[in-house]
């Protein structure tokens, strides 16, 4: 069983939990109940130029606790004044040490669009990412079939939420592109044994067109590579582990924007 395995039966078990506490219906009528979102992170993408999606995340499951100190609302607050165009905050609980509570938090406080970065395998989870505070949720096509992304895009357009659909390979860019996906993410680290490779992205863009936004995951350590996705026409940058180990990540960030 691959960790992806290991991190989607995880999220089942959470939802099940959650359901005893709160049912799913609900949690709909309280997600219904909120003003419809403005799809605010597929309009913070759609801007001329790369923009920067900069991740809260404590720990990985390949690298361990890359925090220990974790002041998530100032990290994210940070990232605002440096620029950073949108918020992804880490809500798995278990292997990346995430929570609602963080989410809730800097959705509440910052003013730019927030990511529910988790592993999304209920409809369950997509009304909670409203309810949290959310302007978009991860879909991985490598955990769901082609229906569910269908049926969890339509949810997400009745709440006015944007949908990252993560893809790793030609299959799943394909499969994305049928669903409907606005907003196709590919993540350069296999899931499976934690390779990184950047020409993933650069392989994949070919096949997305410029109509759909197309953001880089993982990988991105240094100007170079940033400038190399920037000229393959890419969207969009998220990046995670380099910010959050960075001491000063306004500098860091900055660094990579070339801005420095």
């Amino acid at each position: 069983m691959t960790i992806l395995d290991q991190l989607a039966g995880h999220a089942r078990e959470r939802v099940a939990a959650s359901k005893s506490a709160v049912p799913l219906e609900e949690l709909r009528r309280q997600a219904l109940s909120l003003p419809k979102g403005d799809y605010g992170f597929e309009k913070a993408l759609r801007k001329d130029g790369l923009s920067f999606i900069c991740e809260c995340k404590r720990a990985s499951p390949s690298k361990g606790l890359i925090a220990p100190e974790y002041p998530y609302l100032q990290i994210a607050l940070d990232y605002e004044a440096a620029g950073a165009d949108c918020i992804s905050v880490l809500t798995e609980p278990k292997w990346f040490l995430g929570s609602g509570r963080h989410l809730q938090e800097i959705a509440r406080t910052a003013s730019i669009p927030c990511l529910r970065k988790d592993f999304t395998v209920d409809e369950y989870m997509i009304y909670e990412a409203k309810v949290l505070g959310a302007s978009a949720v991860l879909l991985i096509c490598a955990i769901l079939t082609e229906r569910q992304i269908r049926e969890y895009l339509h949810i997400c357009d009745g709440l006015g939420l944007s949908a990252l659909v993560e893809v790793h390979n030609e299959a799943e860019g394909e499969m994305a592109l049928r669903a409907g996906a606005r907003i196709i993410g590919v993540n350069n680290r296999n899931l499976k044994d934690f390779q990184v490779d950047l020409q993933n992205s650069l392989r994949l863009r070919r096949m997305v067109p410029r109509s759909i936004l197309f953001v880089s995951e993982s990988g991105v350590h240094t100007p170079a590579d940033v400038a190399a996705l920037r000229e393959n026409g890419t969207d969009a940058v998220l990046i995670g582990e380099t910010l959050m180990r960075a001491p000063d990540k306004a500098r860091r960030l900055a660094e990579l924007r070339g801005n420095l």
